[in-house]
């Protein structure tokens, strides 16, 4: 029960977190206060379906016992042209296995479903969470 509840705040701290890059490669940032609140936002225009929203930008980092997973999302004209793994698990051999195997059919199901609210990929629950939560974040940023 402990490890459930740790996962939702980390979801939910992950969802409030990151980073857009802008056409220049400056970075802005959206951080966490120690409560899990988001603290500052970057800027964008609209967000969601049918809006202009266009950029790239960045999800947190999200730490799992396999490792790191971070992920880069693009966005043109209000859709998800890209999803782009920057850091995936890779504690060991069979992690890094699994994360390679897992990435591509996220990626698919996210531009298919335009949202990070897709099923995560058997035998790799822990890196799938972090993806979407990484995700997410990156369309939070984007207020997507």
């Amino acid at each position: 029960m402990a490890t459930m509840v740790a996962s939702a705040g980390i979801l939910l701290a992950g969802w409030q977190a990151g980073a857009h890059v802008t056409e220049s490669g400056a970075t802005t940032t959206t951080s966490l206060s120690s409560s899990g609140a988001g603290t500052s936002r970057s800027t964008g225009a609209g967000g969601g379906s049918g809006s202009t929203t266009s950029g790239t930008y960045d999800g947190a980092a999200v730490q799992t016992r396999f490792g790191t997973v971070q992920v880069r999302v693009t966005l043109q004209n209000g859709k998800i042209t890209e999803v782009t793994a920057l850091q995936l698990t890779d504690a060991e051999r069979k992690s890094a296995q699994i994360s390679s195997r897992a990435a591509p059919v996220l990626r698919s199901e996210v531009l298919q479903a335009q949202s990070a609210n897709v099923q995560t990929v058997g035998g790799a629950t822990v890196t799938s969470d972090a993806y979407l939560t990484s995700l997410q974040a990156a369309l939070d940023a984007a207020h997507f």
